[in-house]
């Protein structure tokens, strides 16, 4: 497409205060990668809008110098970029002026960033006053505002096409279907994309979140209706420095210790459990959100008897004894003790005591104190 007649393939002309359009005008055209098939037709490179000249880049804007004019004979395009600002300026009319009267002005093209066109007022106007005065055919341009589609990104999209067409000489469709069909598979990318690091980010943020660890108890030991319901039990847990301590008031109950950090999540953490009638646990367990931590009985609590027969007025004591424990016969020692140990499952809180002695009391009340005694008259 570019002979090596023009040194650039189009000329920006712009306001100073269009300056951010010119820009990013001049990286869309250089960076435009055509489609294949176009490129074999016409012999072009996969991008043959390059190279653009663009003022910042190479010197300051200013008069028609003769380094500028020589810039706009070295190019093959003129687009310029339309709005009030550049409508009031001298300096774009004699640019347009001067690239006309290279014979080229089938080669002006123009780009609408704000203004109306032809709307007659200074302050909307965005066409220079040098086309009507230099006779210009009948100018449409490419209007980033023209309301074609409902997002003002797509419209904006769909100029630059234009413009692209127009420079080229190749009809619209053969650009904007595939621009417009790429827009929407890069923007369905991105919005997946965004997507996926907004649920990335929410179950990273849900994943390290504190969280709360109940716990319960539940009898290891062989259960028994006789003997009373466990009842405040107190867990400790431990975790590096750190201690938190709850009761645990029935078996069915639970306690919740929250806010713990999420670090200890699933990892072994030192449990403590001291509870009235029960052996003491002190484990190490993963905490997890629910925990429950095996516990068993004391069995000596209600099932160790030592008793003392006695008879004290005459400070008598009863050696070989034959008593009956709730059915069982046990001999006293020769101390005159009873000593019997009863298996967990067969415990009570009372067990009936029967002797051919005369007993004051005829029931033993566990848990029994080391100087228990019955009284025997």
């Amino acid at each position: 497409m570019q002979t090596d007649q023009f040194k650039y393939f189009a000329f920006i002309s712009y306001n100073s205060k269009d300056q951010k359009w010119g820009k990013q005008l001049q990286r869309k055209l250089e960076h435009y990668r055509m489609p294949s098939t176009l490129c074999s037709q016409h012999g072009w490179s996969r991008k043959p809008i390059n190279p653009v000249f663009f003022a910042p880049t190479d010197i300051q804007p200013g008069g028609l110098s003769e380094e500028l004019q020589e810039r706009l004979r070295a190019s093959r395009n003129l687009i310029v970029i339309c709005s009030p600002n550049s409508a009031q300026s001298e300096w774009v009319g004699k640019e347009i002026e001067f690239f006309h009267q290279l014979g080229r002005t089938k080669n002006i093209h123009f780009f609408i960033v704000d203004g109306v066109p032809h709307s007659g007022n200074p302050e909307t106007e965005c066409f220079n006053p040098v086309i009507d005065q230099l006779g210009l055919p009948e100018i449409l341009g490419a209007n980033i505002h023209e309301r074609i589609y409902r997002w003002p990104w797509l419209n904006r999209e769909r100029a630059y096409a234009q413009l692209i067409s127009k420079l080229l000489g190749v009809e619209f469709d053969a650009i904007w279907q595939r621009h417009r069909r790429i827009l929407v598979q890069k923007t369905l990318a991105w919005t997946l994309g965004v997507i996926a690091i907004i649920v990335a980010l929410t179950l990273t943020w849900k994943a390290n979140q504190p969280f709360n660890a109940e716990i319960r108890l539940s009898e290891a030991s062989v259960h028994n209706d006789y003997l009373p319901p466990l009842c405040d039990a107190v867990v400790t847990i431990t975790f590096d420095n750190e201690t938190k301590t709850d009761t645990i008031r029935k078996i069915d109950s639970a306690i919740v210790f929250t806010n713990m950090p999420h670090r200890y999540l699933n990892k072994p953490v030192h449990i403590n459990v001291v509870c009235p009638n029960y052996l003491e646990t002190d484990t190490t367990l993963p905490l997890g959100k629910m925990v429950t931590i095996p516990i068993q009985r004391e069995p000596s609590v209600y099932g160790n008897i030592r008793i003392l027969l006695r008879n004290p007025m005459k400070e008598k004591t009863y050696p070989g004894a034959e008593v009956l424990v709730e059915g069982r016969a046990v001999t006293a020692d020769d101390s005159g003790y009873v000593k019997l140990t009863v298996p967990l499952e067969e415990q009570r809180e009372t067990y009936h005591i029967t002797s051919s002695k005369p007993f004051i009391d005829d029931s033993i009340v566990m848990p029994l104190s080391p100087d228990a005694v019955i009284v025997v008259q």
